[in-house]
């Protein structure tokens, strides 16, 4: 299953993958999913092959593991441990730059739910929960892309 959301945002797609990436309280400025995330295994910045802890502002929990990491243009992640629901998570950010200046973003998540004997209504229902979520997730987003503590910290 995949779910996607997209905005457009007016400040370039250097400044926009920026704000994608940032952690700790300039993330939880724009982000309404997470209550708190973290670098695991000594990593201090985002690159491929880095894995991170999400908290989910329910409590739930979720390691994932960048799997492409490409500024200014497009960044993936997958779960490697998380929800016993998912059997596989997996999200990603894409950035164009559009004539005029600003950038369109795309935020995408692809998952299958176990068990398979009730992936079929599980996958339905998360669907539509993943959906509204995403779309929370990216209107936060486009909130954060003009709110100017986030830009300065990023240094857009």
């Amino acid at each position: 299953m995949i779910v996607e959301s997209s905005v457009i945002v007016p400040i370039p797609p250097e400044t926009a993958f920026a704000v994608s990436q940032t952690t700790g309280e300039t993330r939880l400025r724009w982000d309404p999913f997470i209550r708190r995330q973290a670098f695991l295994d000594d990593a201090t910045a985002p690159a491929k092959g880095v894995r991170t802890l999400t908290r989910h502002r329910s409590g739930l929990r979720m390691v994932s593991e960048y799997v492409s990491y490409q500024p200014p243009t497009n960044v993936g992640m997958k779960m490697v441990d998380g929800p016993w629901f998912f059997a596989v998570m997996a999200g990603g950010w894409r950035f164009a730059a559009l004539p005029d200046g600003s950038t369109r973003a795309v935020w995408r998540y692809s998952f299958t739910c176990r068990p398979r004997w009730l992936a079929p209504v599980a996958e339905r229902v998360g669907r539509v929960v993943l959906q509204r979520d995403i779309d929370r997730r990216i209107a936060g987003f486009a909130r954060g892309c003009a709110d100017p503590a986030v830009l300065a910290a990023v240094g857009g």
